[in-house]
């Protein structure tokens, strides 16, 4: 499987990563599988402000799934991902779960420097909590890439 060769990737090109994509085929068991290992090896190495989304790609093979979407959904939700189901075929949802990862590294960011212009992160790195957060899962509705101002109440 692909994601062996990747598994010897360094701490040191985690760090300072604002967010990352995990990605899954949603016809291949083994790759949703391997997910927790990478979700611990992010958690162990970048930031604790990471974002992270987990992505099911392939979402054209309906009729080869081998993971069901309520698989994912419940995995994002244990461990505090977003979540989202795209076609990288067809092009479906790749852009909204972009966008979704970018607002989050936004609003964290946002966050985090309104935080330290008012003293309150008393250094703590802690943006999103590690397991348990609210999950968003991004589902045919249209989102647009203004809408990402218009989310935000942040000036920075």
């Amino acid at each position: 499987m692909g994601v062996s060769r990747y598994r010897a990737v360094a701490s040191a090109d985690y760090r300072g990563a604002l967010g990352s994509m995990l990605v899954y085929h949603i016809s291949k068991r083994q790759s949703f599988d391997s997910l927790a290992r990478w979700v611990e090896e992010l958690r162990a190495n970048a930031d604790n402000s990471i974002v992270i989304m987990l992505v099911g790609n392939k979402a054209d093979l309906v009729d080869q799934r081998a993971v069901p979407t309520e698989d994912a959904v419940e995995f994002a939700k244990e461990q505090g991902l977003f979540f989202a189901e795209t076609s990288a075929l067809s092009g479906d949802n790749v852009d909204k779960a972009f966008f979704k990862l970018l607002e989050e590294i936004y609003g964290a960011m946002c966050k985090k420097s309104l935080e330290s212009a008012n003293g309150k992160s008393n250094g703590a790195e802690h943006l999103t909590a590690s397991t348990g957060s609210k999950i968003d899962v991004i589902a045919g509705s249209d989102f647009e890439t203004s809408e990402m101002k218009k989310l935000s109440t942040c000036s920075c």
